[in-house]
């Protein structure tokens, strides 16, 4: 078998569990925000039953902040995106999508609010840093940007708040969907969330001292040996089954939220100084294609898109894109997300790629329910 060689320095950075990771025997590897991120320990079908019926640890470092600090921090924040923070709670976090004055998606991070004067952006793999650090410097804010040395565990599964509650004790059974608490672990509090890139339930430890990242790796599985604890990682099988988009992957900075069904996260009507509000609220209603779900009994062979993904080429044309396809092993079947014209969705009723034809469904997948098809209507 050939192998392939991956070099490690300031462009492509180990993580404080990397030791532990390879220990537990990782098998593959992506790079996310110039760090590793694990992406298989066993075989994607174990991988994902496991964390179905159990518990995992995810080292998703990767999932690097941007943290705002100073006087105009909220009000940076603010210019970022088209959500409405003037209500985030102190240490809730929001989904929230970053789009620069043209209404383009940047990135769609969790922005969690520390303190009234400091907030993370918990980043999906682009350089926002420097969108903000540029705002920052174009308004004149009294605000630093910066990366700081903070590198998220994830506790994935079932079984994850056992876990939990064995480490950072009872407490954080009481911690709600996007809300925080910052807890202790030897000595250091650290900011622990009901979060995580999977429908598996579980939490993100942002733990913020690399010094105790072995250490806190080891905690978690010394206490969750019966608990049937592994090492895992996030599963695009999974994901793409629970609908949750990837950055980078299904959408882009070539994309805007209509397209990409993320316009429930824009408070149209809000009185917020938000740099690509005005932009987005005049696009109501004038997006030409949508994000849709596809199912197949297979994989379709299709040529591959010059970005990475698939074209979809219906008589000869060209029209739309497989972004990203993975196999559901619950469902038996392929599912894909794809971005096609509106005007074909709203004409057809399906569509038939390499010899298999598929329904267009909704994001998230939903196949225990009968799915208008007015739901891709503008």
């Amino acid at each position: 078998m050939n192998s392939t060689l991956l070099f490690f320095n300031r462009r492509v950075r180990k993580t404080p569990y990397s030791n532990r990771v390879e220990e537990a025997g990782v098998t593959a590897y992506t790079v996310y925000n110039h760090m590793l991120l694990p992406t298989l320990f066993d075989t994607p079908e174990s991988d994902y039953w496991h964390l179905c019926q159990h518990v995992q640890v995810w080292d998703v470092s990767g999932e690097r902040q941007v943290e705002l600090n100073g006087p105009d921090a909220a009000k940076l924040a603010q210019l970022m995106t088209p959500r409405d923070l003037s209500k985030i709670d102190l240490l809730q976090g929001k989904y929230a999508p970053i789009c620069n004055a043209d209404g383009f998606i940047l990135n769609d991070p969790i922005i969690i609010k520390l303190a009234e004067d400091r907030y993370w952006l918990s980043i999906a793999d682009s350089d926002v840093r420097f969108f903000a650090q540029g705002l920052a410097q174009g308004y004149g804010l009294d605000v630093k940007v910066f990366e700081p040395d903070v590198s998220p565990l994830a506790v994935q599964g079932p079984k994850a708040d056992d876990l939990m509650a064995r480490v950072f004790g009872e407490k954080v059974r009481d911690i709600r969907f996007f809300r925080g608490e910052m807890l202790e672990f030897q000595g250091v509090e650290m900011y622990v969330a009901r979060s995580g890139w999977s429908k598996q339930g579980g939490f993100e430890i942002y733990m913020p001292e690399w010094s105790l990242g072995e250490a806190l790796w080891d905690e978690l599985f010394a206490n969750g040996e019966d608990l049937n604890v592994r090492a895992g990682c996030p599963q695009g099988n999974e994901r793409l089954e629970s609908g949750l988009l990837s950055y980078g992957n299904d959408m882009d900075e070539y994309d805007t939220p209509f397209e990409c069904g993320l316009d429930s996260y824009i408070d149209f009507d809000a009185n917020i100084e938000s740099l690509s509000l005005p932009t987005l609220r005049a696009m109501i209603g004038k997006q030409t294609r949508k994000l849709v779900g596809l199912a197949f009994d297979r994989s379709p062979a299709m040529p591959p898109s010059r970005l990475g993904g698939s074209d979809i080429e219906i008589d000869g044309e060209i029209i739309g894109e497989i972004r990203s396809q993975a196999w559901s092993y619950r469902h038996n079947k392929n599912l894909a997300i794809a971005m096609l014209p509106l005007s074909y969705i709203n004409q057809n009723h399906s569509i038939t790629i390499d010899g298999q034809t598929s329904a267009f469904h909704p994001i998230p997948f939903n196949f225990d329910k009968k799915e208008a098809m007015t739901y891709f209507q503008c």
